[in-house]
């Protein structure tokens, strides 16, 4: 794209989307609050049902993000996940094949080799320990507004996302930090109709790191849409 075209709305927008994607290895630096309460006030203005605005979020910094991971690492190891929102049943079709690229070259990128299972439950751990992340985010709604709120707070999270690249920061959302809601709950003390509906982790990618260099594809359009004319 060229720079021109970046100084477009749709351009500049379009850029950010290209740019963004799911950051595996941080950097130890700390963002400073003027940055992230930046980050927090574009994604403000995500639309929402009603205007309802069901997004709530908890995020850590210095000693409580090593006190969180820490703490969500030694308690995920080995228990299986129970969300307060279902996991996905099953991948099927084409779905399938997507999730089974994206971990291909995940794990290609740090060397694990097709079938190694003990190395690749060592990678999926790492999102326990927030890819070394200095901040994580718990985004929380409340338990009346149902599957509607979720969708909203989805919207809510693309949206920090972009404005932190916008600002150089990068980040991942992370359902696995959704996986254990009552401890979730009870080590940042949410009420019980907080319901988790992903976590996240952000700040200044490591660009030498591997992990950070590959990038996923995207159907096309031609493959999402259908037109109906009459």
């Amino acid at each position: 794209m060229s720079a021109q075209a970046t100084t477009t709305p749709s351009g500049a927008f379009e850029q950010l989307l290209k740019e963004r994607y799911s950051c595996r290895a941080f950097l130890p630096r700390q963002v400073d609050t003027a940055t992230i309460t930046r980050m927090l006030a574009i994604a403000q203005r995500t639309p929402s049902w009603c205007n309802s605005q069901p997004w709530q979020v908890v995020i850590t910094r210095g000693a409580g993000t090593e006190r969180f991971r820490h703490a969500i690492s030694e308690y995920a190891a080995g228990r299986k996940p129970e969300p307060d929102f279902a996991f996905p049943r099953e991948y099927r079709g084409v779905y399938l094949e997507r999730r089974r690229e994206c971990g291909f070259q995940l794990y290609e990128s740090v060397g694990i080799a097709r079938g190694d299972r003990e190395a690749s439950a060592r990678q999926t751990m790492e999102n326990y320990r927030l890819f070394g992340a200095p901040h994580a985010m718990i985004v929380t709604t409340d338990e009346a507004l149902g599957v509607y709120g979720v969708l909203d707070c989805g919207a809510w999270v693309n949206n920090f996302m972009l404005a932190a690249r916008s600002l150089c920061i990068a980040s991942i959302a992370q359902a696995a930090l959704a996986a254990q809601p009552e401890f979730t709950r009870a080590h940042f003390g949410l009420s019980a109709d907080r319901q988790i509906v992903c976590g996240m982790s952000f700040g200044y990618e490591d660009t030498a790191h591997p992990v950070n260099r590959f990038r996923t594809s995207r159907a096309s359009v031609e493959n999402v849409v259908s037109w109906v004319d009459e």
